[in-house]
């Protein structure tokens, strides 16, 4: 019996510090979020982009996002692009949507119990029909 304590009482910090470390890397630290909660894990920030941006209007990434400087990869942080602050009108826009007429009480970008979701008026287009850019 005390072997297996002491076994147990030298293994547990290792696995305490290794469930630690497994759960703080799924949230990442994201910079510039404006309308996306800044503790957003990596799994729901990747969920919202691929069901919501890629899948509701068709788009990439690079649609809303900056190259970076160097030239490899995207600049997320970036707000040069135009389409990220649009997106970012549209995506307060949803969240009232829901809150204010549809009466989800506390709506959440990428809950599948969202009425009104980017698809909806997009229906996996860039731009909405009758909204083209000029």
């Amino acid at each position: 019996m005390k072997k297996f304590l002491t076994i147990v009482s030298l293994a547990l910090p290792v696995f305490l510090t290794a469930a630690a470390t497994i759960r703080s890397s799924d949230s990442a630290k994201y910079t510039n979020l404006k309308v996306l909660p800044k503790n957003i894990s990596s799994r729901d920030l990747q969920s919202i982009m691929a069901d919501d941006f890629e899948d509701g209007l068709g788009v990439s990434c690079g649609f809303c996002h900056a190259n970076a400087p160097d030239g490899h990869g995207l600049d997320f942080a970036s707000d040069t692009k135009p389409e990220k602050a649009i997106t970012r009108t549209m995506m307060r826009m949803t969240l009232d949507l829901n809150k204010r007429w549809l009466q989800n009480k506390h709506p959440r970008l990428g809950d599948p119990a969202l009425v009104v979701q980017c698809s909806t008026c997009h229906k996996g287009q860039a731009f909405p029909y009758g909204a083209e850019p000029q």
